[in-house]
């Protein structure tokens, strides 16, 4: 199974972007793993939010191929402890999937297309953070399930 990891726009913070690379480097040793950035939409100020989440869903859309499997990052999503999401993405490799997509949205979340595709949500935590500290967060946290699998001193319980 490999990982791809889809994001509106890009990261302007270069700390952020250096740990981000850092977590993409480690995660090189346990599975494929891409992170995809998406262009900010143009001339959002003359669009709705609806338009928005409209263009910015296309967009994701065509970044899928026929048997990639797509899970939201979304507020409302399934929350999970390190341990239990590690446990999930080994069920996710033993059902046979060529690429499970992850998908952080724009900033008003997802159109009804991405998701109805979706088959499942994800959620970080209850609280709110940026869309570039995202990024971060879920490579670390796909990192940390790894070596979490492979019974790696990384996580501490």
């Amino acid at each position: 199974m490999k990982i791809k990891l889809l994001a509106i726009g890009k990261t302007d913070d270069k700390n952020l972007q250096s740990l981000i690379e850092n977590y993409q480097k480690r995660l090189k040793h346990y599975i494929g793993f891409n992170l995809e950035v998406i262009p900010d939409i143009k001339n959002v100020k003359n669009l709705s939010e609806q338009q928005q989440k409209e263009k910015e869903g296309e967009l994701i859309l065509k970044k899928l191929a026929p048997t990639d499997e797509l899970l939201l990052l979304d507020e409302k999503g399934k929350e999970f402890r390190s341990i239990d999401f590690s446990k999930f993405l080994q069920k996710k490799m033993n059902s046979g999937i060529k690429q499970l997509v992850l998908v952080i949205g724009g900033p008003y979340g997802f159109s009804e297309a991405v998701y109805k595709k979706a088959t499942g949500k994800i959620s970080l935590s209850k609280m709110t953070f940026s869309h570039q500290m995202i990024r971060l967060f879920v490579v670390e946290q796909i990192y940390r399930a790894y070596t979490i699998l492979k019974n790696e001193p990384y996580h501490h319980e």
